[in-house]
């Protein structure tokens, strides 16, 4: 098992690295536009939005909304285990899906979520039930599950489905994020092929997270979460090369999660325990970044909340730009939605600036050779590699 480190140093002192960085940074400006929902757990509320998305048809924008339970730690199908969905100004309209425990309709913490660009039906990623759910985004009816994935080991917090996203064939690449591999899925739903491995070398994965594809090339990015990297594979998925190692600077991750890109390849990142989304060019070169840490009214860092506690930092800092830990994200016409995983909320940034045409310098990299469930704890999340058979 892994070391469990502590967040304080890293915490502290990412936001000041955040400010410097994009006073460096010209080509892209990220800007605070709106928040989406607020914490709690009513109707519209949020805790843990673990995945996000902008549907084209109406606009609307769909959050993964957190998994609930009792005070003893069991089960509470009647809280969270939904996605939410708000209009493009952020009203509440609607959820879909109900909680659910086993395989099939009905689910047990989603996680991120995609629409299926063929079909146009919205793919969940279901955590304990260990599959993908598909639902009509329109009427919210359940349509089928498929898949499986590596079960809860020993010391896990979280597990399962991770990030997802459709290749141009139609097919859905999912990360398994305690399995250390991506699983293909085709347009049946049946498993196609698998790629990645345990490991830190070029193509390994030590936790993957979040899953983008590129529409132009097919190029395949992964947050490997544990190794704090991003890998970057062909559409065939060979190992074409990798950026990033951990740590507070600009360009470096603490554990990265949401991924996303845009129209010039430029991949945004969530930098979950360094509370900030950072943006690179499609060669890996940092361009800027937004977003500091929480902080209460010393301005001390707030921690995420212990196992057993709600999920919410204590005290919220709900101004904007002030993430506790950020999560799922995706890029959409100019814009970027956040997850503010322990603060209840989904930050919508605006993306402003003369896209892919002007770097800055690179920071030191990384190459060949990084989704958290409710109540996780305030030291850093590592989790358990002894595997089972």
């Amino acid at each position: 098992m892994k070391a469990v480190k502590n967040l304080s140093l890293a915490l502290a002192s990412a936001g000041f690295m955040v400010l410097a960085a994009t006073a460096e940074a010209k080509a892209i400006n990220l800007t605070y536009d709106k928040s989406i929902g607020e914490p709690g757990f009513a109707p519209g509320q949020l805790f843990v939005p673990q995945g996000v998305g902008e549907r084209d048809a109406d606009g609307n924008i769909y959050v993964s909304n957190g998994r609930g339970l009792n005070p003893d730690g069991s089960f509470n199908p009647n809280v969270g285990n939904r996605v939410d969905v708000f209009s493009p100004d952020g009203t509440y309209l609607r959820s879909i899906g109900t909680g659910v425990q086993g395989k099939g309709a009905g689910l047990d913490e989603p996680a991120d979520l995609k629409f299926d660009p063929i079909s146009g039906n919205l793919y969940v990623g279901d955590v304990f039930n260990s599959e993908i759910d598909v639902y009509n985004p329109d009427s919210g009816e359940f349509v089928t599950s498929f898949g499986s994935f590596s079960g809860q080991g020993p010391g896990d917090i979280f597990f399962g489905p991770g990030g997802m996203d459709f290749d141009k064939q139609g097919n859905l690449h999912v990360t398994d994020f305690s399995g250390d591999f991506v699983n293909i899925y085709g347009r049946d739903g049946e498993l196609v092929k698998t790629y990645g491995s345990l490991g830190s070398d070029p193509g390994q994965f030590d936790g993957p997270a979040g899953l983008a594809i590129s529409n132009k090339t097919g190029n395949i990015y992964i947050n490997d979460q544990f190794n704090n990297r991003i890998q970057v594979l062909d559409s065939e998925t060979n190992f074409l090369y990798a950026f990033g190692s951990e740590g507070t600077q600009p360009g470096q991750f603490n554990e990265p999660i949401g991924i996303d890109l845009d129209e010039n390849e430029n991949i945004y990142v969530a930098d979950s325990q360094n509370s900030r989304v950072q943006v690179f060019d499609k060669e890996g070169n940092f361009i800027t970044a937004y977003g500091e840490p929480a902080v209460n009214e010393s301005g001390e860092i707030v921690f995420p909340p212990q196992l057993g506690q709600p999920p919410f930092g204590d005290p919220l800092d709900l101004r904007p730009g002030r993430f506790n830990w950020s999560g799922g994200l995706q890029y959409k016409d100019g814009k970027v939605y956040v997850g503010d995983f322990f603060q209840g909320r989904v930050q919508v940034l605006n993306v402003e600036g003369n896209q892919g045409k002007k770097k800055v310098p690179e920071p030191t990299t990384l190459f060949g050779l990084a989704i958290f469930a409710l109540g996780a704890a305030a030291t850093k999340l590592r989790k358990n590699k002894q595997k089972s058979a």
